[in-house]
Formats: C-alpha cells, structure tokens, sequence
C-alpha cells in the first residue's frame, strides 16, 4: 500500500529536504549593493519598478554583510578595494554568492593596467559572470535566473 492509497485525494504534496531548502534560499535571496562603476547604474535601473528584481524576492539591496548572501560586484575593483571586497565577502553568512556584473568585474575590461584587479575571481570565489559594458539590467536579471537553476540544484552536504 503506497501513500496514493494512504491519502486518497488530500492532496498531499512530497519533497525532498533539499528541494525545500533550495526553493526557500532561491526566493529568499538578499543582495548586498557592491557598485563600484558605471555597472552599478544598471544595477540600480534593475532593481527599479521597470525591471523590478522584487518578483525574485530581493526586495531591497543591503548595505551590511551580515543581512545579504549574494554579492553581486558591478564595476572595476581596483587593488586598493579588493581587501575591502574580501573583508566584506568574510563577513557574510553562508551560503553566500557572487555575481560578477560587468566585463571590468570579470576580466578588467579596458583597464588592462597594474591598479586594477584583472576579475574580481582573484578576490573571491564568483558563481555568475553577466557580460557587457556596462550589461543592461535584462542581462543581470538573466544571470540572477543562471544562479537560481544553480542553487536548485546544490547539495546540503555542501554547507556542512
């Protein structure tokens, strides 16, 4: 006897622990603001009523790491930012991810010089990489749906 017979038509809905996790974490994210550059507008034009990131659950952007657990880098980091940058990935709770918006954050973009880091992965680990420059904020929406297919699919093992 299955629980088909068992419940009859109650409606019962089954999941696994880790899918309820990761739907909760997933729609539950808070993002800290890290804009540095030009990229930051965009993010800021994404989150506005236009674009609205609200319908993913990130009502507001936090200026405290210790309330957020996406850091989403918009912008070129320059060698003097970066311990900065770490401090403040340090800080956050885990789980935490990143998202690095812009090709200054990923890759130095046109700045190829000694005073600024060449991709914000010298600092700390990213999960998501938004190209352009600066990337409108459809772009970062479609890295923030890129992140949510990846923590769907975590294990919670990981956090142990």
């Amino acid at each position: 006897m299955g629980i088909e017979q068992k419940a009859g038509n109650l409606g019962v809905v089954t999941f696994q622990l880790e899918q309820v996790v990761n739907w909760a974490r997933t729609n539950s994210m808070w993002p800290m603001l890290f804009g540095l550059a030009c990229c930051a507008i965009e993010m800021m034009g994404a989150q506005a009523s236009h674009y609205d990131m609200s319908r993913f659950g990130m009502e507001l952007m936090r200026a405290s790491p210790r309330q957020s657990d996406l850091m989403i880098v918009a912008g070129r980091v320059s060698r003097k930012m970066a311990p900065v940058l770490r401090r403040l990935y340090d800080q956050m709770p885990d789980p935490k991810w990143v998202v690095s918006m812009g090709d200054c954050a990923s890759c130095g973009g046109i700045f190829n010089n000694y005073a600024i880091v060449q991709g914000v992965d010298e600092v700390v680990p990213v999960d998501v990489y938004v190209a352009g420059c600066p990337p409108r904020p459809e772009a970062l929406i479609h890295g923030i749906i890129t992140l949510h297919e990846k923590v769907k699919t975590e294990k919670l093992n990981r956090w142990a």
